[in-house]
C-alpha cells in the first residue's frame, strides 16, 4: 500500500507538471503500463523488484487517472463567441457569497444555456456599493436559483516566478470562467431553496448566525473559520500574524480539529453503548464508537467545505474505523498511505495546493518521530519534541513554497494547539447548533487572549527567517538530512545530518556581475511594476493596483517575488505618478521592507509622503551609479511650472537605465504632451533598447515621432487581460510593428525577465518558461 501510494502520487504530481496534456492514445499506453503495478504485490517476485514495479505501474496509473480526468474538464470551456458579451444565463448560488468592495462575489451553477458556457463559473455583481448587506448591492444567498445577464471571460490570472497561480486555483475547483453580472441587464430570482444545495445554505445560515451573534467583535471571522472553514472569513492582517507565528494550519478546519471532532463522539458514543448490555451484545462498543466517530468526522468535513487536511484526517479515521470492523490491524503509515491515495483519486489537483503537500508532510513527520520508539518520554518532553520535529521536518517546503520559516512556531503552536483544537472550536461549534451566544462569547474571550499573546510573539526580534527559494538540488538534501537528525536517540552520528540540511540555506542563486542589469517586469494585472537590479543593488519602480480595502500588488505580487528572489531591501522606490494602478501596493512595500530613497512625482500631502525613507522628487538630470550601471531620470522637468501643468500622467517619473551596451527606458504614463518635451529637450537620450511602452499602450501616448526616436528592439506593454480600456490599442501595436520591435505584453505572457549583459539582451517569458496544460 505505501509504495502503490507514493507511486500513484509521483504519477499524478508529474502529470499536473505538463504543458500540454498528453493524446487517448498515450493514456491508453500508460493504462496498459498500470497493469504492471500487481506484480509488486506477487509474492514471487524478490523484494526490491516488487517495489520498483508498484512504483512503475501505480505511477503510470497515477499519470493516466489524471490525464483522463483532465481532458474532461478541459473539454468544459468557455466557447470564444460567449467572451466578453452579454449572455442570460439561469442557475443556482453554489456556495458561500463573499462582500467584496462594491459589490458581492459567488460561485454560480449555470443550467441554460448550456452550449458553449460551462456549467461552474464564478461572477461578482458590483453595485457600488461596499457591503453585501446595502440596499443598491446584489442580495444573493446560497441554494438560491436565479436568471442573469452576465459577461464572461476565461479564466485567466497574473503569472509571476513563484508567485500565486490563479488559474490554477480556479482549475482545481472545476469554474471554468469568470464574470460578472451586468448592471442593466436580468436580475431575478426565480426560487430561495433548490433542494440538492441544502449543505451550502446549512453553511451559510451558520455564518449569519455566527456573525450576527458576535457583532462588532474583533475576531469573528476566526470563528466563523473555525465552525464552517470559511477562510475568507480572517483579515489579511490577522493571516500575517498567522504565518508569522507560524499557527496558519489550525485557523481553518484542519486535522486537529476533525480528530478532535471524531475523538470527541466516539468516547461518547461508548461510553453511552457500554450502558446497555443488549447493544454491547449485538455490536461491540468499539466498533460503534468507531462508525460514530467517522460519521462525525464526516459531517463537520461537509459543512466545512472539504479542505484537503480534512479529507485526509476523515480518510485515515475511515480506514482506521474499516479496519476495526473487518478485524485487521493497520499501521499507520498504511492508513496514511491509503488517505493519500483517496486523496488524489478523487481530487488529482490536490497536488498543486501547499495545505496539501503540508498537512501529509506534517503527519508523515509525526508518525516517523512518534512510532516505533523505545521509551518514550514523559508527556511534555515529548510535546516539545513533536513541535521541535514538525517545525524542522516542514522547513523545506515552507521555504520552498513561502520563502519564510517561522521560528517561533514551536512555541506558539505548543500555546495555540490544546487552546484552540480542544477549547476554542469546540465552543464555536457548540455556539452553531446551540439557542444562546455563550459559547462563542467565551470562545472570544480565549482567541483574544491567544491573538494577544501571538501578537507579543510575532514582534519578536528574529521571528521569522526569510530567504530565497531553495536550491533544487538542496531541498532532497535537506529532507534526507532532517531525517537523518530525526532517528531514535542512541543512532550514532545524528548530528551529521546537519551538514546535508545547511546548503539550503547557504547556497544562494548566481549574481550578477558588475555591469549587468536584470529587469523584471511583474504581471500586477491592469497596472505597473518594475524590479531592476544590479550586482548589490535593487530598484522597485511603481507597485501595481490596490485590488481592494484589503489587498493589493504589494501583497499578492512584489514581496512574495522579493522575497522568492532573496531580495531583503530596496535601494530605492520609484512611484512614477499618483495614479492607483502605479502606487496601490507601495504602502504595503513600504511598510515590510526597509527602503532607502523614495523617488517620486507624488502630490503634496500623498500618504505614500509620510512612509520612513529618504524623499525625493524625481527631476530630470538626477543620476547616480550602481556597480556599474548608470541611472538617470529625464522626466518631469526641474521648472516649477512645467511640474504643475498638465494631467497627472503627465507628471510620470521617466527613468533610463543603461548597462553593459544595453539601454531601458521606463516611461510611467506620460502622453503626448511629455513625449513632445523630451524630444525637444532630451533627444539624445531616448533611444533604447527596451521600452516600457506609455501608458500601457494607450491611443494618449506614443506619438509617431517618440516611437520612432526612441526606436526600441523590444517594447513592453503591461496591461491586464480584456481590460475595460482597450489596452494596448491596435492602432499602437501596430506602429511598433512597423519599425520591427518585438512586441512583448504581460496581459498574454505574464512576467517579464530582462538580462542585459555583454550588449546582449535575454528575455524569458513567465507563460513560455513554465508553461502548463491549463493556461489559455
Amino acid at each position: 500500500m505505501r509504495w502503490a501510494a507514493l507511486g500513484f502520487a509521483l504519477g499524478v504530481w508529474l502529470l499536473q507538471r505538463q504543458p500540454s496534456l498528453p493524446g487517448s492514445s498515450w493514456l491508453v499506453f500508460f493504462f496498459a503500463v498500470a497493469a504492471v503495478g500487481a506484480l509488486g504485490f506477487s509474492r514471487r517476485l524478490v523484494p526490491a523488484a516488487a517495489v520498483a514495479a508498484t512504483l512503475a505501474g501505480f505511477a503510470s496509473l497515477g499519470f493516466a487517472w489524471a490525464g483522463t480526468l483532465a481532458h474532461l474538464r478541459l473539454a468544459e470551456r468557455l466557447e470564444p463567441a460567449f467572451e466578453g458579451r452579454d449572455v442570460g444565463v439561469t442557475g443556482v448560488v453554489a456556495g458561500l457569497p463573499q462582500a467584496v468592495d462594491g459589490g458581492v462575489r459567488f460561485e454560480f451553477d449555470i443550467e441554460s444555456p448550456g452550449s458553449g458556457v460551462p456549467r461552474h463559473v464564478v461572477l461578482s455583481a458590483y453595485d457600488g456599493a461596499a457591503r453585501d448587506d446595502s440596499p443598491e448591492a446584489l442580495r444573493v444567498r446560497a441554494g438560491e436559483r436565479w436568471r442573469f445577464t452576465v459577461r464572461l471571460r476565461r479564466p485567466h490570472g497574473s503569472v509571476n516566478p513563484g508567485g500565486f497561480d490563479y488559474e490554477a486555483w480556479l482549475f482545481e475547483r472545476g469554474l471554468r470562467a469568470t464574470g460578472y453580472v451586468t448592471r442593466k441587464g436580468i436580475r431575478e430570482r426565480l426560487s430561495q431553496a433548490v433542494p440538492r444545495y441544502w449543505i451550502a445554505r446549512l453553511r451559510e445560515s451558520v455564518r449569519d448566525k455566527l456573525r450576527n451573534a458576535l457583532s462588532g467583535h474583533r475576531f469573528a471571522g476566526v470563528l466563523v473559520a473555525l465552525a464552517i472553514g470559511d477562510q475568507r472569513a480572517i483579515d489579511p492582517d490577522e493571516w500575517r500574524l498567522f504565518a508569522r507565528t507560524g499557527v496558519s494550519h489550525l485557523m481553518s478546519i484542519s486535522g486537529l480539529h476533525v480528530t478532535m471532532v471524531a475523538g470527541l463522539f466516539a468516547l461518547t458514543m461508548s461510553w453511552a453503548w457500554r450502558r446497555s448490555e443488549a447493544l454491547v451484545l449485538a455490536l461491540p462498543a468499539r466498533k460503534a464508537a468507531a462508525l460514530a466517530g467517522f460519521l462525525a468526522a464526516f459531517a463537520y468535513c461537509l459543512i466545512s467545505g472539504f479542505a484537503v487536511p480534512a479529507q485526509r484526517t476523515l480518510y485515515m479515521v475511515g480506514v482506521a474505523a474499516a479496519s476495526l470492523w473487518l478485524g485487521r490491524s493497520a499501521s499507520a503509515s498504511r492508513v496514511l498511505a491509503a488517505a493519500l491515495l483517496l486523496v488524489l483519486v478523487l481530487d488529482p489537483w490536490a497536488v498543486l495546493s501547499p495545505g496539501f503537500w503540508l498537512s501529509f508532510s506534517a503527519v508523515a513527520v509525526i508518525f516517523y518521530v512518534g512510532t516505533g520508539r523505545t521509551a518514550p518520554p514523559g508527556g511534555l518532553v515529548h510535546w516539545g519534541r513533536m513541535q521541535w520535529a514538525v517545525t524542522l521536518g516542514l522547513a523545506p517546503l515552507l521555504l520552498l513554497l513561502f520563502q519564510q520559516v517561522s521560528l517561533i512556531s514551536p512555541v506558539a503552536n505548543a500555546l495555540a494547539i490544546p487552546l484552540v483544537s480542544l477549547v476554542i472550536t469546540p465552543l464555536a461549534l457548540a455556539g452553531a447548533v446551540l439557542p444562546f451566544s455563550f459559547p462563542l462569547e467565551a470562545g472570544h474571550f480565549l482567541l483574544e487572549l491567544l491573538m494577544a499573546a501571538l501578537a507579543w510573539l510575532a514582534r519578536l526580534p528574529s521571528a521569522v527567517w526569510h530567504q530565497h527559494v531553495p536550491i533544487a538540488w538542496t531541498v532532497p538534501l535537506a529532507l534526507s538530512g532532517i531525517g537523518w537528525m530525526l532517528l531514535p536517540r542512541g543512532v550514532p552520528a545524528r548530528g551529521l545530518g546537519t551538514l546535508l540540511f545547511l546548503p539550503m540555506f547557504a547556497v544562494t542563486p548566481p549574481r550578477l556581475g558588475t555591469g549587468d542589469l536584470q529587469v523584471t517586469v511583474l504581471d500586477v494585472g491592469q497596472g505597473l511594476s518594475v524590479l531592476a537590479r544590479t550586482r548589490e543593488h535593487a530598484l522597485l519602480y511603481d507597485a501595481g493596483p490596490a485590488f481592494n480595502a484589503f489587498s493589493d500588488s504589494g501583497t499578492r505580487v512584489i514581496l512574495p517575488y522579493l522575497r522568492g528572489e532573496g531580495v531583503a531591501g530596496l535601494d530605492a522606490v520609484v512611484i512614477s505618478h499618483d495614479d492607483r494602478d502605479h502606487a496601490g501596493g507601495a504602502g504595503s512595500v513600504l511598510e515590510a521592507l526597509p527602503v532607502g530613497t523614495l523617488w517620486s512625482s507624488l502630490s503634496p500631502g500623498h500618504a505614500l509622503l509620510a512612509a520612513p525613507a529618504w524623499r525625493l522628487p524625481c527631476v530630470a538630470g538626477r543620476r547616480w551609479t550602481w556597480d556599474g550601471v548608470l541611472f538617470e531620470f529625464l522626466h518631469p522637468s526641474s521648472d516649477p511650472r512645467a511640474q504643475g501643468a498638465g494631467r497627472v500622467n503627465d507628471r510620470s517619473c521617466v527613468l533610463r537605465i543603461e548597462a553593459n551596451g544595453g539601454r531601458v527606458l521606463l516611461t510611467g504614463d506620460i502622453e503626448r504632451r511629455a513625449e513632445r518635451e523630451l524630444l525637444r529637450r532630451a533627444p539624445a537620450l531616448l533611444p533604447a533598447d527596451v521600452l516600457l511602452v506609455p501608458h500601457h499602450g494607450s491611443a494618449s501616448s506614443s506619438s509617431q515621432a517618440f516611437v520612432e526616436k526612441v526606436a526600441p528592439r523590444h517594447a513592453v506593454f503591461a496591461a491586464g487581460y480584456g481590460n475595460r480600456f482597450g489596452h494596448p490599442r491596435e492602432d499602437v501595436l501596430e506602429r511598433y510593428r512597423r519599425l520591427g520591435a518585438r512586441l512583448l505584453r504581460t496581459d498574454l505572457g505574464g512576467a517579464l525577465d530582462l538580462h542585459v549583459t555583454g550588449g546582449r539582451i535575454a528575455i524569458e517569458v513567465e507563460r513560455d518558461r513554465a508553461p502548463r496544460y491549463w493556461r489559455e
